[in-house]
């Protein structure tokens, strides 16, 4: 289970991983070949979980221990090793090859010597921890799990007294292009993120023991007996002019969305999607000027009971 995998949800909404979904009529996903997409994208989005981690410290008094529930490529787990310079933070994914690039993240961060990893399947796997976690993070992972309830409640169980889960689902999809772009017609990324939907979905449905529940996610964390639920969202704005990352994210992105769902959309939308996409058109996202990233993301937060 990767991140959201920062920015992979709803088969790779930004709303970002991104946390974390892949593109395709199909619901399989290669986390491992996703890779460097994952770590180019949450590096992109780390002014978000900064920003997160930020108001986490001052929900959470010198976290002894920090699990990053659905970590990917560690890329957000070490920026929790730099957020709480005295905590000990683990990594837990079930794709051993994301945690070896997690490991040797951790190492060039200078923070191996309290970073651990952890692989297997969540919520199972979190039976594994030697303690139980003053700070348990899960960054678009629990939406992968059929029955969320029952996985947040496992989660809650692996907190220690007074210990916080801050979980980010929901928030809005990302836009990148003004609702009229010049070409086609207007509105194409909404178009986009309604069969995003559809896929999310089928996902949702095709997971082993899947539960439909109500995703308001406070009455959720309460469900699972924790307290004192909080919410807050965070923007990623990264305005037009746009760099070399996030057009290259950018482009990523919509080339992930003409390949999943380019047979699902009229032939008019296939066509300027592969103008946006075409680096020798002076309309496609490489060049042109107003191209931009802004995205919606929300925590929630709740704690476990002293």
């Amino acid at each position: 289970m990767a991140h959201d995998h920062h920015d992979q949800q709803h088969a790779g909404h930004a709303h970002g991983h991104g946390n974390g979904h892949g593109h395709a009529h199909g619901t399989d996903i290669d986390w491992n070949e996703m890779a460097p997409l994952l770590e180019s994208q949450a590096e992109l989005f780390a002014p978000v979980y900064e920003r997160a981690m930020a108001w986490l410290a001052k929900e959470v008094t010198g976290p002894g221990l920090i699990v990053d529930a659905g970590s990917g490529p560690g890329v957000v787990t070490c920026l929790f090793a730099e957020a709480f310079p005295t905590a000990r933070v683990v990594a837990v994914d079930s794709t051993a090859p994301l945690l070896e690039r997690a490991r040797a993240r951790a190492a060039g961060q200078g923070v191996a010597d309290r970073f651990d990893t952890l692989a297997g399947e969540l919520p199972e796997v979190l039976n594994e921890l030697e303690h139980p976690a003053d700070l348990l993070w899960a960054s678009r992972s629990l939406h992968h799990l059929g029955d969320q309830q029952a996985a947040l409640t496992a989660f809650a169980e692996r907190l220690a007294p007074g210990g916080t889960l801050a979980l980010l689902e929901g928030g809005l999809p990302s836009r990148f292009l003004p609702r009229d772009p010049g070409t086609g017609r207007p509105g194409l990324q909404a178009r986009l993120d309604a069969l995003e939907e559809e896929w999310f979905a089928r996902m949702r449905a095709g997971l082993p023991g899947s539960v439909a529940v109500t995703e308001d996610w406070p009455a959720l964390l309460n469900g699972a007996g924790l307290r004192h639920a909080r919410s807050r969202t965070f923007l990623l704005d990264l305005p037009a002019p746009l760099g070399d990352r996030g057009r290259a994210y950018v482009t990523a992105h919509l080339t992930r969305l003409r390949e999943g769902f380019g047979d699902a959309l009229d032939a008019d939308d296939r066509a300027t999607l592969d103008r946006l996409l075409d680096p020798a058109d002076p309309a496609s996202v490489h060049v042109r000027p107003d191209v931009f990233v802004l995205g919606a993301y929300t925590v929630h937060t709740a704690t476990r009971p002293v």
